[in-house]
């Protein structure tokens, strides 16, 4: 009988490693699920808060400006502070915002503590990924970003589901309350089973600081407005995008020139690290795309109740939650790269599949779709994940992973805005199309629906209703497509992405490889 090859040491050793990351992942689920949850309650916080409906958006606008904004400044507080201290503080204020948001009276004061929230909020994700690859040794990286990546994909899948029965049970502030037990759940684990390990002197660099932030904030101020706005037929945008831009190049050219930047530039020499921000960007754009337009889709267009939309949903979780198993497994036995390539198979196989909805259709379809789609996300991201931070130096996982959570979130933005633009516009594009072919006096039309001929208003009514309710049919399918496409623009990228030398025969020497 063999002896078991001998595991190499992670970065960090904490005595129970096992209790930390449940501690961990409670706290991830909560911040995650905030990015969705709040999205089928936004009707009933515009009745309460006195909002119009364009105004209650600064609900969610808000959160995901500051949570952008915070993300990059994980890695330098952390090794100011401490993960402890950071990690407790950035549960405690996450949880106390919640409270807040919970007993809001009025749209201002909610979108304050929105702010609050998301600022907070920002530094758990990129936090929670540094310490699990940390307190792993590398061959079992694989699992531990298993159980990462099912926190973070099942989250906002698993968030209209909880928000609209919490509405429609209870009320639509059970939907920040509900942070309450778990943040105090997770911040008694922190302070238990988080060491609080050793601290960097290491100045902060506020120039840099100030002009990523400046650019992150004008971008996704840009993609939340434009819609509303009609893009670049707007003076608002041309400046929001001129910000983006300057923010972005002069904070590249600070990085690249001053002495101690915001962010080394050398990080984006590792080949894996920065191909996995391409693809991380990808993935961003199709899960976050999808889980914004099914919703309006089943409650517009089928006629779905709140929960029976979230439970038509859920089975999208359950896919993701059998690949998080899997793929932690197989991970160890075979190469990423094959089980990434599988991933944006199956993904690309549902977003096919959702291609043929039709008006008429009953949910098995949806359920088909999302569960292979779940699936196939869970068998992307883990492996993207294993390959992105494998060969990168442990120095550099603060910024690293900040960057990465970061690039994500952009990606999901730019996703959403591209698929409300194109469903607002093809949506008016098929009506006049469709309604230029259902003239009165085509003998098709005539024949079956002839109360066009005599324009009866209520015939004419319903035909109009029909001709838009199919239009935006079309112009989900049409965005269902084009995510299709970003999903197999993703596959070369996977021949740009290397094997870990260590993750080919895991032992005594792969062990002793450190970096």
């Amino acid at each position: 009988m063999s002896a078991q090859p001998a595991l190499s040491k992670p970065a960090v050793e904490v005595a129970h490693p096992g209790w930390l990351t449940a501690t961990i992942m409670l706290a991830t689920i909560m911040q995650v699920l905030d990015t969705t949850i709040a999205n089928v309650a936004l009707p009933h916080m515009a009745a309460s808060l006195g909002a119009a409906q364009d105004e209650i958006t600064w609900v969610l606008t808000s959160y995901i400006v500051a949570s952008a904004i915070a993300t990059p400044v994980t890695g330098w507080v952390t090794d100011r502070f401490g993960r402890q201290t950071v990690f407790a503080v950035a549960i405690g204020g996450f949880t106390l915002a919640s409270l807040a948001c919970g007993i809001a009276s009025g749209l201002p004061e909610m979108v304050v503590y929105r702010i609050v929230q998301g600022i907070f909020g920002a530094v758990l994700i990129p936090l929670a990924q540094a310490v699990i690859l940390d307190i792993n040794p590398r061959e079992r990286i694989g699992q531990a970003m298993a159980i990462y990546g099912a926190g973070i994909m099942v989250g906002p899948i698993i968030g209209p589901t909880l928000g609209g029965w919490l509405t429609e049970t209870f009320n639509w502030r059970f939907v920040f309350l509900i942070n309450l037990p778990i943040g105090i759940i997770a911040l008694a684990g922190i302070l238990v089973f988080m060491p609080k390990g050793g601290l960097k002197q290491r100045r902060f660099d506020f120039f840099g600081f100030a002009m990523l932030a400046l650019a992150i904030g004008a971008l996704q101020l840009m993609l939340d407005r434009g819609q509303a706005v009609d893009w670049f037929d707007a003076m608002e945008i041309w400046i929001y995008l001129f910000v983006s831009i300057s923010g972005f190049w002069v904070f590249a050219v600070h990085c690249a020139t001053a002495e101690n930047p915001f962010i080394e530039l050398k990080i984006f020499g590792d080949r894996n690290f920065t191909m996995g921000l391409v693809f991380i960007f990808i993935i961003g754009l199709t899960l976050f795309s999808g889980l914004a337009l099914l919703p309006p889709l089943l409650q517009n267009l089928l006629g779905y109740p709140v929960i029976t939309t979230g439970i038509v949903m859920a089975p999208r979780g359950v896919g993701t939650m059998i690949s998080m198993i899997l793929v932690g497994r197989l991970v160890a036995k075979f190469d990423a790269r094959i089980l990434v390539t599988f991933g944006l198979a199956m993904t690309s196989w549902s977003l096919w599949i959702m291609s043929g909805f039709d008006t008429v259709m009953d949910s098995r379809l949806i359920i088909l779709s999302g569960v292979i789609q779940g699936f196939g996300l869970g068998f992307v991201f883990v492996p993207l994940s294993t390959l992105t931070f494998a060969t990168l130096a442990s120095e550099y996982r603060g910024d690293a992973t900040s960057l990465f959570s970061l690039v994500r979130n952009v990606g999901s933005g730019v996703g959403i805005s591209i698929v409300t633009t194109v469903l607002a516009r093809m949506m008016t594009v098929n009506h006049e199309e469709l309604a230029s072919r259902l003239t009165a006096d085509a003998p098709q039309v005539a024949a079956r629906v002839p109360g066009l001929l005599a324009h009866d208003p209520v015939t004419m009514q319903q035909v109009n209703g029909l001709v838009g309710q199919q239009s935006a049919m079309i112009a989900d399918i049409d965005n269902f497509l084009l995510m299709l496409l970003f999903t197999v623009a993703a596959f070369p990228i996977v021949f740009l992405l290397r094997r870990p030398s260590h993750a080919a025969a895991p032992g005594p020497a792969a062990a002793s490889a450190e970096h």
